[in-house]
């Protein structure tokens, strides 16, 4: 049986919002980052005002950068999708801030709803889209900053798997 160990074990810090800190002005620890983007996805006045939705192509806005890190805001249409790709060097906390996205990864598909938060190290491949029929804003955080998105074949997620819910 291949099995989820690390969250069967310990469970998903995510879930235990009690383990998180407080962000400090400059976060240094995944925790400090998981807590930074929930300050900025609570304070829609951080953020709302500069989204913006353009058919053609996913619309990106670098929202804050800090020392070793920057955070960005994207808008997805419905039928925008990122392509199958990693993040190089850069760890990340993807956080859904309006309506629904999917994630395909080689182990699976999560359908994100708004308040679902991803932490992912460096070289973790997925595909982010918007398969609903409304638009979605998403933000996410690096450290350190995205230098690099390599694009990978779409082989590790072609078998597409049913999707699993994910909720705040």
């Amino acid at each position: 049986m291949n099995s989820d160990s690390d969250l069967q074990i310990a469970g998903d810090i995510l879930e235990v919002p009690h383990l998180l800190q407080t962000p400090r002005e400059h976060p240094a620890t995944v925790a400090e980052f998981v807590g930074l983007a929930r300050s900025i996805a609570a304070d829609r006045s951080q953020w709302e005002h500069l989204v913006q939705y353009d058919a053609t192509t996913r619309w990106y806005h670098r929202l804050r950068t800090g020392p070793g890190y920057e955070v960005w805001l994207l808008s997805w249409v419905p039928g925008q999708g990122s392509g199958l790709h990693d993040h190089g060097r850069s760890s990340g906390v993807l956080t859904v801030l309006d309506g629904t996205l999917t994630e395909r990864t080689e182990r699976g598909t999560r359908v994100l709803a708004a308040g679902a938060q991803r932490v992912f190290a460096p070289g973790y491949a997925h595909e982010v889209a918007n398969d609903a029929l409304e638009p979605a804003v998403s933000l996410h955080v690096y450290h350190p900053g995205l230098t690099e998105m390599p694009m990978h074949t779409a082989s590790a997620c072609e078998a597409r798997p049913q999707p699993r819910p994910v909720t705040a």
